[in-house]
């Protein structure tokens, strides 16, 4: 089989979920299947950030000149992948035209892209994102996938739910629609150190036991729940939230003002993984997740997992953790109760987050789409996902 996939994320210096999902799934797929040919496009604005790739891959770097490459090689790209002869065109990061000759698959990494506009613009305006490049990236991302997904043969995606919701928002068939789940990153081990640990605690001030929590996640739950606990946990715990941006909700800095809480903005990833292998409990109450790759990575760390029973998440904790509603602020309560109480529970929830997390690895993500290139092949190539709604209605 010869495969193209469209690798820019890694040639624009990007970061985030979609950036990690190419970077370790192709060095994954390549590896994982010696006897195909895989053909890389990226291009020439950063340079490339895989090497040592093995025999089978073949990079095309593509000219960039300024930002309107970008969206030249959105639609001419197919020219460059025709001109190799592929079999399969794979686009990993939401939208892509494939070229003629090739069947064409897209992961869809959630259904965010076909939510109708209106609903993007008021998410962008509640979030204070409401601004004219990001208004106009949002439009054109909605419209780049709704259109090319309907091009497209077969659509990957990572969870079931993601899958479920895709369905619902494209009318399209969901058994067209494959789940692939995600992966930890090889960086992601449990530090055991002391002294490393030792450091950590003291940069950041950690003088007591804590649990972990992501300030973006709705923290409202958990500290609403932490103030119901009785007065001899809270003295011998705290909170500790990390936030990407600098501006969490106003509840956070509440809690810090209180003596309960620590904040911690853009920690290093080495510092997350360590927080991770410290805390009493990651704790994740948020309102969706298309599939949750913090839990997954707490689990690898030795958390244990509270998180809520929303969206792709009971899907990835599985048995391995506590889930309750986003908004129970006294099942939150009971939760966090068993774990800071009893050191059975917790050691229970370790050591099946250990097994959970053990369940996930990027070869088997690969395995699975490369089935996923097999049964593309056996579709007819005038049969995309459009053509297949319309035969079914």
């Amino acid at each position: 089989m010869r495969i193209g996939l469209d690798v820019r994320y890694l040639s624009h210096g990007l970061f985030g979920g979609v950036h990690t999902y190419v970077k370790h799934v192709v060095p994954a797929l390549v590896e994982s299947a010696a006897e195909h040919e895989f053909f890389l496009y990226a291009d020439s604005k950063r340079p490339f950030e895989l090497s040592g790739l093995p025999a089978n891959a073949t990079v095309r770097v593509l000219p960039y000149r300024n930002a309107l490459s970008s969206l030249w090689l959105d639609f001419f790209m197919r020219e460059a992948m025709a001109r190799d002869r592929l079999d399969v065109a794979h686009f990993p990061a939401n939208y892509g035209f494939g070229p003629a000759g090739a069947r064409t698959l897209i992961t869809l990494h959630d259904a965010m892209n076909l939510y109708p506009l209106r609903e993007i613009w008021r998410g962008l305006k509640s979030s204070n994102s409401f601004k004219p490049r990001s208004l106009a990236m949002m439009t054109y991302l909605h419209s780049m996938s709704s259109v090319t997904i309907r091009r497209a043969h077969l659509l990957i995606t990572v969870s079931g739910y993601a899958r479920d919701e895709i369905a619902r928002f494209s009318g399209l068939d969901p058994a067209r629609i494959v789940p692939v789940w995600h992966a930890p990153t090889p960086d992601l081990q449990r530090v055991a150190d002391p002294a490393r640990l030792a450091e950590v605690r003291a940069r950041h001030q950690l003088s007591r036991p804590f649990i972990l929590a992501d300030g973006l996640k709705n923290p409202g739950v958990i500290i609403k729940a932490w103030r119901t606990l009785p007065s001899a946990v809270r003295s011998r715990h705290q909170m500790v939230f990390f936030c990407r941006r600098p501006d969490p909700l106003p509840i956070i800095h509440e809690a810090e003002a209180e003596g309960d809480a620590r904040l911690l903005i853009r920690p290093s990833r080495e510092d997350l993984i360590a927080l991770f292998s410290l805390a009493e409990a990651f704790v994740f109450p948020s309102w969706i997740e298309g599939f949750g790759i913090p839990v997954l990575e707490a689990m690898t760390c030795g958390a244990p997992v509270i998180a809520s029973d929303r969206g792709s998440l009971p899907e990835v904790v599985g048995e391995a953790g506590l889930l309750t509603d986003a908004e129970d602020v006294a099942a939150m309560r009971a939760n966090l109760l068993r774990v800071l109480t009893d050191p059975a529970e917790a050691a229970r929830l370790r050591e099946q987050g250990f097994a959970r997390a053990a369940q996930f690895s990027w070869r088997s993500t690969a395995q699975k789409i490369l089935a996923a290139y097999e049964r593309a092949l056996s579709i007819p190539m005038r049969a995309s996902l459009a053509a297949s709604a319309r035969s079914a209605a």
